[in-house]
């Protein structure tokens, strides 16, 4: 008996199911897609609406220091009389609030901050009016630029500026610690001593052809040579810049500048600027109230100082130097030490209260080997200062950071209430009676200082 044949119809059955099936698979891979292309979009929204938040959160850090810099003034004024009463009668320096500016500013920060802000002054923030983020804070360094040796000095072109960087420049490298540095190849291959590498960094800023000579403790008269082709015989041949550098990273571009060096005696830290020795802003002199022990044993080692001191020539002495500066700063809680470049001298004699302490360390007195000359290389009064400031959102597990480097400058600038741009420009518009020369006064008006200082550097991250 031979088998029943199956009709078209039955052969048929079962294709709706395939093209349902088929056609739903269809419909949820484009669904899939279409969700991830929604969600990658969302997401891209949150994070641009976040980094933006983040950047406006930094710039207010910014804007906010540049006002507690520009109210020390007013602040020392205040309590001048108290810090001299405390410190003998001796007339205090320049306050240095800007150390505690993360607290200062903590009732305008997140919750955090304004916690934090409320336990110190005992002020509760909530009575008050437009303070704090919501979503939002940031976190806030200001480093003293004036307490660093600026390879700047050397853009001047004078050969009092190019003679104390060199020796500047020369005390920082000085010390038996640092010979095995100097006895190895640098990062482009070559053997570079110290009055080498001295001699590149003040070549690639000053503006003149003669080569720097950094050979500061000689008698004798160094002859002008030309400055040397080292940089035309790389690979890979550029110029020297002969002119200020505009960031710190362009210092990596000089002869013999190898990790190791950079480490050492530029940077040690890159995570706390305040331990930076080096800088490519400031006034050229020095603040020793703010500059870091190792910067002020390299102004007491320059040449116009006391290169043949013991702390200067041994270790062990340097290291007892060293103590006794933070040992002082801790008695003292951030209250400057010196009132003038004057009283800092007479402390390395041996007197006040830094003189007692090296006593008691037995360091011997040091004695200055030029003092006029010293005291023109040293200053308590800082003027330009690194704005780290870095913005922050959370949401969740997701963080978003921002972060941005200001630098000021505050020469010249007037008190605050007193925006000599604004005032000037006001008269400017209202007297001229010729239009065309109206650009020209308001150009001239803005680039007056205002009591916040004058932006020279600006980097976002």
């Amino acid at each position: 008996m031979q088998p029943k044949k199956r009709s078209p119809r039955a052969r048929r059955r079962g294709v709706a199911l395939i093209l349902v099936l088929g056609a739903l698979t269809i419909l949820t891979v484009m669904l899939t897609e279409a969700q991830d292309e929604s969600s990658a979009d969302f997401a891209s929204a949150l994070a641009a609406r976040d980094q933006l938040i983040a950047e406006y959160s930094a710039k207010s850090a910014v804007n906010l220091s540049r006002l507690i810099i520009a109210a020390e003034p007013t602040i020392r004024g205040a309590i001048g009389p108290l810090l001299a009463l405390m410190n003998g009668g001796q007339i205090p320096g320049q306050i240095p609030i800007w150390a505690h500016a993360d607290k200062a500013l903590g009732a305008f920060n997140d919750q955090d901050g304004q916690k934090a802000f409320s336990a110190l002054a005992a002020i509760d923030t909530k009575l008050g009016k437009n303070l704090g983020m919501e979503g939002a804070g940031f976190e806030v360094r200001i480093i003293d630029e004036d307490s660093k040796i600026n390879v700047n000095a050397a853009a001047r072109g004078e050969a009092f500026s190019e003679t104390r960087l060199a020796s500047q420049l020369m005390g920082l490298m000085m010390g038996t610690q640092n010979d095995p540095l100097f006895s190895q190849r640098d990062a482009d291959g070559q053997f570079s001593d110290r009055m080498q590498i001295c001699s590149a960094i003040v070549d690639f800023v000053d503006p003149n052809q003669d080569q720097a000579g950094c050979d500061v403790g000689s008698e004798i008269a160094q002859a002008a040579a030309p400055e040397d082709s080292f940089y035309s015989l790389l690979t890979r041949p550029y110029e020297r810049k002969n002119a200020a550098l505009d960031s710190l990273e362009e210092l990596r571009r000089v002869r013999g500048m190898s990790e190791d060096f950079w480490a050492t005696f530029v940077d040690p830290d890159p995570d706390d600027p305040d331990r930076r020795v080096v800088s490519v802003w400031g006034q050229g002199t020095i603040n020793v109230n703010t500059a870091n022990p190792q910067v002020i044993l390299t102004l007491v080692c320059q040449n116009n100082g006391a290169p043949e001191a013991t702390v200067c020539t041994d270790p062990a002495e340097s290291a007892k130097f060293l103590m006794a500066l933070s040992m002082v700063r801790g008695f003292t809680a951030g209250a400057p030490i010196f009132g003038s470049p004057k009283v800092f001298a007479n402390a390395l004699k041996g007197k006040g209260m830094f003189g007692d302490i090296m006593t008691m360390l037995g360091i011997e007195p040091i004695q200055l080997k030029s003092q006029d000359d010293f005291l023109k290389s040293v200053s308590t009064e800082s003027k330009v200062f690194s704005i780290y400031a870095t913005g922050y959102v959370r949401a969740g597990t997701r963080e978003t950071r921002t972060r941005i480097h200001a630098v000021v400058d505050f020469r010249g600038a007037p008190p605050p209430g007193m925006d000599a741009r604004a005032v000037d420009a006001a008269k400017d518009a209202a007297a001229a009676l010729d239009p065309s020369g109206t650009t020209a006064q308001q150009i001239d008006a803005a680039l007056k200082p205002s009591p916040g200082g004058n932006l020279v550097y600006w980097r976002v991250d």
